[in-house]
Formats: structure tokens, sequence, C-alpha cells
């Protein structure tokens, strides 16, 4: 019987230990006529895995409405990842955050109110469990004990980073119903920032799994991995890391540190196709990811092998060489002396191998070429380069011989011949001769024959044969398409329709109106005679607001509150509003309200500021020494000598309507309790509290900081504003009307618009067999771009938030796909809107 097993010395497959490397490749990020060429290339750098999410939203689209179909279609991707010889890590979630629209929990389950996303709570694990039911057959009927290539499944991805607060419970439910399945393969879940328990609760039948993401300049990686090495085995488990850095050097460390299992994040890169990526937090709260989900790793977007690909190649042949030996090799120190003269690990790695010898990591930090002395001999070791040198290792498969030393990987061995990688010269000890073989000689020692290879020519190695001839595989490929500028396109006559959502006394959210990606359009008419400002609270993602006909720019708040300038205006004027989903949240970020996990998406609450009420002073203080009566001061203005300590300033407050209390100068976070209630976190970034009608005690409490001055605070006195009438688009409808047949009329480039208008253009375009990059210049546009039957994706040209992911002017039209629509938006802003070229670029790296 096939079997997957793991213990503290490693992964064990059908009775074979093995190094697994596994290279993340998403299926929901391709085209699936791409699926193959990806998966043979994923195969042919050697690595022997894929990890793949399998993310919830993609294949639930409306709440109970399930695609498994076309690009869906994820039990053909694991088939044909079979076919080509690779296993695979499945990853269901229910979470899976990768830069996805809210990490792949539908946002449906943010309209009820009393479910709670990623915990043990009853409403949210029906929601799973009817997810489960419809994904996890497909897995079970291709697991690796069935037959098929799924070795390992994924429970849930980095819940320690999460506010769980039942985490055994809710992993014991979700192992509960992975079991209940089938599934007989290891369940593993991954700890984000090495909380072990805060992953996987301890429950038992799941293994906690690790993601390492250092610099890659580090001089403690290897002391850093070596901790958790050491702590799984006291529970008999290996070190499995499911995420990491791409650049090879850094792999290197981590197998020499123990790790079993190397699987860096994004080494195929891919596309965010249409209305799919996240709103997430990376630096500054708040940013969109681009079209292009690349974040470079061994194969690029369109497909081109990068330097780090061939990188790739000579490690996994370097795994091979070595096979069981070094599968099971156990962490230890090297059995040599090592010093350098260029800047290394601080803590050099070796692993003790089966049946005798040792292999040594020794990286080079530093940006030359430098010089090592290992066991009394002067070696070369190449700038940037972390060979893992073979120490005392008997030949026995190919030779009476020891390897009493080398300098460089081991590559490719037969009867007689050692094929070794490096940039620079390679020193090599066979039993007591050392001699050094400059790359591309071949060099006898005793009855070896022994080659050094550029690792771009190691890359291509496909074998030794018994003569000593080397077979190597051709140099792939790379058709270049050339470059061509639209100068035409067809503006049709129409725009899409919306359709009528209904008149609301309050804004409703997007997906309260059945929209979970798309927009929707807000319309009222407010009275602001007296009102000098309004107050937008809660608007998410992307809000073009004109007040009495005139275009505002953009609010991109993520939720936070904003003031609204209306001061030139007075007596019933109109308001309208285009709210654009551009991803919920894929994270869990307090900061700001739409980037919290399951936050909805609209206009939220537009209300007009009747009253502003400076309340800076008069609040009393309980804190540090402070004892009756109670200090009056300004809020923050307490002043002792005991920096950091937290101090609560307290201060009844009266409105006769709603309220807001604005928190000026904010540097950190601060906690506000109001009447008594839980205290709730307030970040600089949204510095608001909503107060009811009436009276309220507010209390806050903040770390004094004596180098810095008290808090300004407004009180804003609000009513709403009301009587809403709503229309909306989904992704469905504007998709349909963008590959509708439409007649249009011939324009030029560029193309101007005005702030708000919007132009659905035409462009005739035949299927290229290499694809086309789009790139886009021009100001003050958003572009959406369908083709082949399938809205593409979003840019945003001129004033725009922070984008994260690959390069945020173009899209990609994979290759077979024909035809390409446009619907552009003005934006307004500090210049016109204007779309200048459009060029159709070839695939690049």
């Amino acid at each position: 019987m096939t079997s997957v097993r793991m213990d503290a010395r490693g992964i064990e497959i059908d009775g074979r230990s093995q190094v697994v490397l596994c290279a993340s490749l998403f299926y929901f990020r391709l085209p699936r006529e791409q699926w193959r060429a990806r998966l043979d290339q994923v195969r042919a750098s050697g690595y022997t895995c894929v990890d793949v999410y399998l993310p919830w939203n993609f294949h639930e689209l409306a709440p109970g409405r399930w695609d498994f179909e076309g690009r869906r279609d994820v039990a053909a991707f694991l088939d044909l990842a079979h076919e080509v010889g690779l296993s695979v890590i499945a990853r269901p979630g229910p979470y899976i955050c990768s830069e996805w629209d809210g990490g792949a929990l539908p946002a449906w389950l943010g309209l009820d109110p009393e479910l709670q996303v990623r915990q043990n709570e009853p409403r949210f694990l029906t929601q799973v469990a009817a997810w489960f039911d419809q994904v996890l057959p497909i897995v079970a009927a291709r697991q690796h004990s069935a037959g098929g290539p799924v070795i390992m499944v994924q429970l849930e991805n980095e819940l320690d980073f999460f506010d769980c607060t039942d985490r055994p419970g809710y992993l014991t439910a979700l192992r509960d119903l992975a079991l209940g399945h089938g599934i007989t393969v290891p369940l593993i879940a991954c700890a984000g920032q090495g909380d072990l328990y805060g992953a996987t609760g301890d429950v038992t039948g799941v293994v906690p799994a690790c993601n390492f993401y250092p610099d890659d300049q580090s001089p403690h990686i290897e002391a850093e991995v070596r901790r958790y090495r050491e702590l799984l085995a006291e529970r008999g488990q290996p070190l499995l890391v499911t995420e990491t850095n791409r650049r090879h050097r850094t792999l290197r460390r981590l197998l020499i540190s123990g790790a079993t299992l190397i699987a860096p994040y994004l080494q195929s890169s891919g596309w965010n196709f249409g209305y799919t990526p996240s709103t997430g937090n990376w630096g500054d709260p708040g940013n969109f990811m681009s079209h292009s989900y690349d974040f470079g790793g061994y194969v690029s977007s369109t497909g081109q092998e990068r330097i780090e690909y061939a990188e790739g190649q000579v490690f996994a042949r370097l795994i091979d060489v070595l096979g069981p030996r070094l599968a099971v090799a156990t962490r230890t120190a090297p059995a040599v002396e090592v010093s350098t003269d260029f800047p290394t690990s601080s803590s050099i790695g070796a692993l003790e191998l089966q049946g005798g010898g040792q292999l040594i990591a020794v990286p080079n930090l530093g940006t030359v070429d430098g010089t090592a002395v290992v066991a009394g001999v002067p070696v070369q070791v190449a700038a940037g380069a972390c060979p893992l040198m073979p120490v005392g290792l008997p030949l026995d498969s190919w030779s009476a011989h020891t390897l009493a030393f080398a300098s460089a990987d081991l590559v490719g061995a037969t009867k007689g011949v050692l094929v070794f990688s490096s940039a620079v010269p390679v020193t090599v000890v066979v039993d007591d001769t050392t001699v050094v073989v400059a790359i591309g000689e071949r060099v006898r020692a005793a009855d070896l024959e022994l080659v050094a290879l550029p690792p771009a020519e190691a890359a291509r190695l496909a074998g030794v044969q018994p003569d000593g001839v080397l077979d190597f595989a051709p140099e792939p490929a790379h058709e270049v398409g050339a470059m061509t500028t639209v100068t035409s396109v067809r503006r049709r006559p129409a725009i899409a329709p919306s359709a009528a959502a209904g008149t609301y006394e309050l804004p409703p959210t997007l997906e309260s109106l059945g929209v979970f990606r798309g927009r929707g359009d807000y319309s009222t008419t407010v009275d602001l005679t007296g009102v000098d400002e309004l107050l937008v609270a809660g608007a998410a993602d992307i809000v073009d607001l004109a007040i009495g006909g005139a275009v505002r720019p953009p609010l991109v708040t993520y939720g936070a509150n904003r003031r609204i300038d209306v001061r030139d205006l007075t007596g019933p004027v109109p308001i309208q509003a285009t709210v654009e989903i551009w991803g919920h949240a894929n994270f869990d970020d307090t900061r700001l309200p739409a980037l919290q996990l399951g936050a909805l998406r609209g206009l939220g609450t537009v209300w007009k500021i009747r009253a502003v009420h400076d309340v800076s002073a008069l609040w009393t203080v309980s804190g540090h020494w402070a004892g009756q009566p109670a200090p009056v001061r300004q809020l923050g203005g307490w002043s002792s000598t005991r920096g950091g300590e937290r101090v609560t300033y307290t201060r009844l407050v009266h409105s006769p309507t709603i309220a807001a209390l604005l928190l000026r100068d904010l540097h950190e976070p601060v906690f506000v309790r109001i009447n008594g209630a839980d205290p709730v976190s307030v970040s600089a970034e949204n510095p608001w509290v909503l107060l009811p009608a009436g009276s309220s005690q507010v209390a806050v409490t903040l770390p004094h900081d004596p180098s810095r001055a008290g808090l300004g605070t407004e009180l804003l006195t609000l009513a709403p504003v009301t009587g809403w009438t709503c229309t909306v688009q989904d992704d469905e409808l504007l998709t349909a009307f963008a590959v509708s047949a439409s007649p249009g009329l011939t324009v030029e480039l560029p193309l101007k618009l005005e702030p708000g208008e919007e132009a659905w253009l035409d462009v005739e375009l035949a299927a290229s067999e290499i694809g086309y990059v789009l790139r886009f210049e021009g100001t003050q546009v958003r572009v959406t771009a369908w083709s082949g039957g399938e809205c593409i994706g979003r840019v945003w040209l001129g004033d725009r938030p922070a984008f994260s992911g690959g390069d945020p002017d173009v899209l990609w039209i994979p290759a077979g796909w024909a035809g390409l629509t446009l619907l552009l938006r003005g934006v307004g802003g500090p210049t016109s809107p204007e779309l200048r070229t459009l060029r159709l670029e070839p695939p690049t790296i």
C-alpha cells in the first residue's frame, strides 16, 4: 500500500526517504491552456512537488452556487500534476491569504453579524463544512494513498497571525472534517511567525510547519531555523518549510539547517485575473494588489525562466545525487574548521550524511568572490554563492575512494566520474590527493575523472553515461514578438446597463445588494444649508464622489472617516457615488475598518457635520501616582517621570445627536472605552470613535510619552444623509456586456475624458501564440480589460494608492486569447483624465 509517513528524520514516501523541493503554482492564476506547460516547467526545474491553494470563493460564486468547470476544474489540474510526475500539497483553507480576495473567504460571510470567521463557531464551521463537502472529495480521490499526487493537506493558513480564541477547538473541527472525508495523508498547518501552538493548537494529528521569510543577507538564518528543527524533533516531527524566500542560496541554508520540505512561495508567478486581488496591508496599512502576481520567482508571470531557474536545477541535481543519504541526514556542527574572508553565516551549518561524511554550507553573503579555508585547505567561493561542500564522503556507489573534500556542489556521478558545479575553480581532495579543477576542465585524480561545470551548464546536465560522456538538455528557445502601439480603437456608443437595487434610508453594503465583486452607484439629494462639511465613514474600496455635479478626487480610505468640505454649496444638492470593490481584505488589520477580515464594501454612511466642539481639556487623570481629587489635564497632558506607563483619561461629553470623537495627533494605538463597554483600539490611521446621542463617559488609555504634547480632541455632532437610491453592476453583468458584440465609432488615441465619464473601447486583436503584455500610459484613468470572454484585470493610471505585487501598469492577454475590450473611467484629480498610449509588448522576464 502506498503511504506518506513523517517522523523526526524527515519525509518517507512509499518507504523511500526524500527531501521534497516544492514550488507554488496556482491554477486559479493561470489560463487552463497553460497548466500543462507550467507544470512541465516546474518538473524540468528539478522540483518534485507543487503546493496548491484551493480558494473557496473561486468555486462558490454566490451562496450555494458552485463551479468546478473550465479554469475552476481543480480535479483536472491535480490530474495533470500527477501525469507530469509531480506531488502536490493541497491547501484548501478555508482561509488561504495568498493576497487573494478576502483570503478566499466568501464576502457574504460578513453579512451574518453572528458569524465569526476563523473561529470555533457553529455558523462559520457550518459554512466551512459545506466547502469541504465540495472540495475534499476531489482531494481525497487524488491523494497518494489512492494512487494520486496529493501527499499532504494543509488546514488553515498562518493562523498564528490571527486572534483565534479557541485554537485547539477550531483546528480539531477542521481536522475532523478532513478525516471524515477520508483524508489519510498527513494533515499540516503552517505557522507564519513561528508560533507552533498558534498555528495548530497542538492538536493531535496536525503536523506544524513553518513559513520563514528572512532577510536573504542575514547571517543568522541557520541559527533561527535550527531552533525550530530541534523543537520539532523533540515532538518526533520533521521541519517542514511550507513557505519561504525564492533565492536558492537561502534555500540551501534551510536544507543545511535540517529542513526536509522546502517550499519557496511563488516560484512560478501568475496573474490576478478579474476581480480576484485582495486589499492588503503590507507596509503602511492599505494597498491594492496588481494584476501581475509576481515576487521574483524563478518563472515570471508570462512564463519566462529567470536566472534563479537554473539555480534551482543545480540545487535539485545535488539533492538527487545524494539521495536518501541526504534525506535522512542529521543536523550537526562542521567536523572541520571553517574560516572565510567574506561575510558569511554566524553559525556555519552541516549535515551528517547517512553512511558517512558531511555536507557543509559556506554562504558568501558579500558582493565579491572570496576565499574560505576548510580543514586547512584554501578554496574559492563565488560572490552570492552557497556551495554545499562534501567532506569525508564515501563514494561507495561510484568508486572505492573517499571524497575527502570538495569546494563545490556534487551534481553528477557515475562509476569513475564526478561532476561539480561552480562559478569559480573547484578544489577537490580524493583520499590524500588534492587537485584544482578549472571551470570547463576535466582532471584526473586517482582513477576518477573530475569535471567542473559552470552553473548554467550544470543546470542542463541530464545525466552521466557510463563512459563519462555528459548528456545535456537543449537550451530553451524563447520566442520574442514585436511591440505594437495601438493608435485607433472603436468606442461604443452605449455603456453597460445597471440593475436597480432599491431605495434605502442609509447606504447599504454592496454585498447586501448581491454584489460580491463589482460596483454600485448611490444617489440622493441633501440640503446643505448651513452645512460646512460632510463626514464619510466606512467607505471602501474606491469611491468616486460627485457633489453638486462636481467630481471629487476618489476616496480610497479603507473604511477610515473622511471630512468633505462643502462650504461652497447650499440648498438641495445632488450626491452621486460610484463605489468599486477592488478586493476584500486578505489579512486582519484592526488599524483600518475595511482591512479587517470579513469587512464589507460600499459607501458606508454619509453624515452632515452640524457642529464641532473642542474637547481637548478637562480630562481627569488616573494612573501613576495621580490620586484624589483626580488631576484635570488636557488629553495626554499628564506628565511624570515614568515614560511608557499607561495613563487613563476620562471625561463626560454630551451631544444631542449621534457624534464622532476625533483624537487628533495620535502616534500609536490607544484604547477607548465608552460608557464602561469593552475597550476598542483606535489608531492614527482612523482616529475616530462614534458616540451615541446623549451623555457619554469616555475613557482613553495611552502610554505616557513625556516627549510629546497632549492630544487635540474634537466632538462632531452629526446628522445622517438619507434617502439613497442604488443600482449595481456585478462582475458577471459587466463581463456579459464586455463580451457582447457592439458597433462603435473609430477614435484616435490619445483619448480625453471628463472626471466620472466612462468609455467602452474595442480593439481588434488576433490571438498570439505567446500572448501580449498590455502597457498603458496616461493619467487619471482607471482601466478594466476583457479578452477571451473573461475579465483580465485592472490598472490605475495617474494619482493612485499604493500597489503591491508586480508591475501595476500592465495587463496580460494569454496565448490564444483574442480580442480586447476596455472600460475606461475618468478619475478626478489635478490633471484631466487621458489615455495616451496602449502598447502590445512581447512577454518579458
